[in-house]
């Protein structure tokens, strides 16, 4: 059996917590900040965790992330 690819831009983009969950950058934040409020760029700091609907997809894309 041979195995099987991971997306190369997903390994590059998440990691797996220790729970099994994804965390992944904030998103929204590369251009355009001058018109996001305060509190949006203060909330947008560091990382999330991803919906478990989004969780599905990007491990799907990670087959051995464990």
């Amino acid at each position: 059996m041979p195995k099987m690819k991971t997306k190369s831009s997903a390994k590059k983009r998440f990691k797996v917590t220790a729970s099994g969950r994804i965390k992944s950058p904030q998103a929204g934040k590369r251009h355009g900040m001058i018109k996001r409020s305060r509190k949006f760029i203060r909330n947008a700091r560091g990382t999330t965790i991803l919906s478990k609907a989004d969780e599905n997809t990007v491990k799907s894309f990670m087959p051995y992330s464990g």
